[in-house]
């Protein structure tokens, strides 16, 4: 059976992810917050992605902010954006869609 991962915050760690958590105004930071925090105090990832957050997730995602959190820390959680592909990155400054009617 495989082990459930864990992740032991400090008193200091607890402190800047408890505000992050409750105020940051980027909802998908809160939840990440939320998510390690949950796990930090004993919660498994599976349960926590069940049943802990908001919208239901799949555990490996949370093993993800995990991952980050413990390589960068708070900046982890927030300077990666979720999703996927841009359009408006493959347009050239300026273009817009074409409109119907040819005109």
């Amino acid at each position: 059976m495989a082990t459930q991962r864990t992740v032991t915050l400090s008193w200091a760690q607890r402190r800047e992810l408890g505000p992050a958590r409750d105020h940051d105004p980027r909802p998908s930071v809160r939840e990440r917050c939320a998510a390690v925090l949950k796990i930090a105090d004993g919660a498994t990832a599976p349960a926590v992605a069940r049943q802990g957050l908001v919208n239901p997730r799949d555990p490996d995602t949370l093993y993800a902010w995990l991952d980050r959190y413990t390589t960068e820390g708070v900046a982890g959680l927030t300077g990666h954006r979720h999703g996927g592909y841009r359009r408006s990155r493959l347009r050239p400054a300026g273009a817009g869609r074409p409109r119907a009617g040819g005109g």
